[in-house]
């Protein structure tokens, strides 16, 4: 069996539709931190995970930086050691994102997802790095719902994007 080119590989969605995928899945990713109680979104943690006011801040961090390059191609690296330390600022920060990628995802250039950028852990496609942006949410989104769980609070239904 060959196996195609990753980088040349034919895209199997539209940008515009995308990005409605990635903004649905931003969509749960915010109800879950609204659903965290605010004393125990940046300290509760289970087996030395990391609270998920910490985790969400680097889905945070890692899709602005996307949509920064989706924009304008450049990855310039955040600043793993600050963030928003409430609830309402992240949620505002996050909202922030949601509504960049809102006006400029759809209006990306195709040639961003097949060019070759240099990211600050490595060099890969544009779609990769992008699919690696919603990965990392849906990743660390799950931890947030053991993490609800644990506190006995049942998170948002997994399926309404």
């Amino acid at each position: 069996m060959t196996v195609p080119d990753p980088v040349s590989a034919a895209a199997v969605m539209s940008i515009p539709d995308f990005i409605i995928h990635w903004q649905g899945h931003r969509a749960l990713t915010r109800r879950v931190i609204e659903t965290f109680p605010e004393d125990q979104l940046f300290s509760f943690s289970l087996g030395g995970m990391r609270p998920f006011g910490v985790q969400a801040t680097e889905i945070h961090l890692v899709d602005a930086m996307t949509v920064t390059a989706l924009r304008s191609g450049e990855w310039p690296e955040p600043d793993w050691t600050t963030g928003p330390g409430t609830k309402a600022d992240l949620l505002a920060a996050w909202d922030a994102v949601s509504a960049d990628l809102a006006e400029h995802g759809p209006h990306t250039d195709s040639a961003f997802f097949t060019r070759v950028h240099a990211l600050p852990w490595g060099e890969m496609p544009g779609w990769v790095a992008a699919i690696y942006a919603v990965d990392n949410e849906i990743h660390h989104r799950a931890q947030g719902y053991v993490y609800l769980r644990a506190l006995g609070t049942e998170p948002p239904a997994f399926y309404e994007r």
